[in-house]
């Protein structure tokens, strides 16, 4: 699905235009500011759109259609890239299933697979975006200009920033939902570490170091776009990208002291389960050293040679009996001594 909208400055509202409209506007010498939005589209509509309007370099074409070429290995990692005509900029938001409120702190455990892509061409007077999933962050941009539109004719950069920015605000749930699942498994794991609670260490384990990996090349992008490196961002745009990336340090900070204290709970589920062996091997051992104390002298009196001189003792038996009661008694109270229970 194309969605296109140009700011009207005769009305100062934005106007949404048909993909048809496309062919009267030549992207090198367009006057107006227009928003091209790819939704899901179909290779004809990309064609339209990357061969016909924009005439693409065909690396580009290919980052930028990666997820349909091949699903299995998700969307292209973060990256920006600059070209003769236009700045390409890849980005991964946040995937709809961890920004549903409904699962709460209960994110799904295969989320980190289903990485999410955003592309994006920034010209002078062009704004294009692509993606195949629905996209909170384009519905907020959108959402902003509608109520706003005398901002589209700032330009395509500044649009950008507007989608930069939702898709950073997304992540602070998202980490909060993190610290609140290691918080709980805190308090838990003390009590009474179980296997379940180490596999769920080990799902948020990988959902934090997928997050945190997006997140630190991310902000190496955001650290080129605010650092003017880039003609096609406008300088009066930079302080609102430098908004966006302390905003993108801070998350990337949490999901760090995060992903220190899986690390530190896996150690502590380690220690606490060493722990509970050790305390059953303790108690094992005493089992075992009273047992084997009990068998020999139950196998000394149970030889029946004929020259035993308790064997025709009538108290032979309780005698028997004592000394396994007497020998257990030794030993507890050589445990106790040795401070070993």
């Amino acid at each position: 699905m194309i969605r296109i909208v140009q700011w009207a400055q005769e009305t100062n509202a934005v106007v949404e235009l048909a993909p048809a409209d496309l062919g009267a506007f030549d992207a090198e010498i367009l006057e107006p500011i227009i928003w091209i939005d790819l939704e899901n589209p179909t290779p004809e509509e990309e064609t339209q759109v990357f061969g016909h309007f924009m005439n693409l370099h065909p690396l580009t074409v290919e980052d930028i259609t990666k997820p349909s070429r091949e699903p299995a290995s998700g969307g292209h990692l973060p990256k920006v890239e600059e070209f003769a005509r236009y700045l390409f900029v890849i980005v991964n938001p946040l995937p709809e299933g961890a920004l549903n409120p409904a699962i709460g702190t209960k994110l799904p455990r295969n989320w980190s697979r289903l990485r999410a892509q955003l592309s994006a061409i920034i010209t002078r007077r062009v704004l294009i975006t692509h993606h195949y999933d629905v996209m909170p962050c384009i519905g907020e941009a959108k959402g902003r200009l509608s109520r706003h539109p005398e901002n589209l004719r700032r330009g395509p950069d500044y649009i950008f920033h507007l989608i930069l920015d939702g898709i950073v605000d997304d992540y602070a749930p998202v980490v909060e939902r993190f610290a609140a699942q290691l918080e709980r498994l805190e308090g838990r794991m003390f009590k009474q570490p179980t296997q379940q609670m180490l596999m769920r260490l080990l799902s948020i384990k990988q959902n934090v170091s997928h997050l945190r990996k997006t997140m630190i090349l991310e902000r190496e992008v955001l650290a080129r776009l605010v650092r003017g490196e880039f003609l096609l961002v406008d300088e009066r745009e930079i302080a609102y990208y430098r908004n966006v990336y302390d905003h993108l340090v801070r998350y990337t900070e949490l999901i760090e002291s995060a992903r220190e204290m899986v690390s530190d709970l896996l150690q502590t589920y380690l220690s606490a389960t060493s722990n509970r062996l050790n305390e059953v091997m303790k108690t094992l051992t005493i089992i075992s050293v009273i047992g084997a104390v009990c068998t020999v002298i139950a196998g000394i009196y149970g030889m029946n040679f004929k020259n035993m001189p308790e064997l025709e003792w009538q108290l032979g038996y309780p005698m028997a009996i004592g000394l396994m009661l007497l020998s257990t008694a030794t030993i507890f109270a050589v445990f106790k001594w040795k401070k070993w229970i």
